[in-house]
């Protein structure tokens, strides 16, 4: 079992920029991926970002790309996702999520491991 702990979520002003952090404990000594989603109220969980197991691989959603950026250190047992000029739309409640595969995925369903979240909140 993988535990997963995310942090760095507050309030920000639209513009503004925050960094999540997402600690991995637990059996981590294989190799998995890592991503970002996110859930506003009344939406849907969404995919923003995933790096693969040693970083070289990115993926994010069309919403983001150009403003998020996704890493890792696995010296740390750390994923992070640094997010800039945020806009109210980015509002929500962000989960780290891992899967046992070195190649990340876009699907929700195809992690193994989530966080309790942390919430985003973009004023205007």
């Amino acid at each position: 079992q993988v535990q997963l702990v995310e942090s760095g979520g507050g309030l920000v002003q639209a513009g503004g920029s925050l960094r999540l952090s997402c600690a991995a404990s637990g059996r981590t000594a294989g190799t998995y991926a890592m991503g970002w989603f996110r859930q506003a109220p009344g939406k849907e969980r969404e995919f923003v970002a995933a790096v693969s197991w040693r970083g070289s691989s990115t993926f994010y959603a069309d919403s983001v790309k150009g403003r998020f950026t996704i890493f890792r250190d696995n010296g740390k047992n750390k994923a992070y996702l640094e997010m800039n000029s945020l806009k109210p739309e980015d509002a929500a409640v962000y989960y780290c999520a891992a899967r046992n595969r070195v190649a990340p995925s876009t699907l929700s369903g195809e992690y193994d491991y989530w966080g309790q979240g942390t919430q985003v909140t973009v004023s205007s």
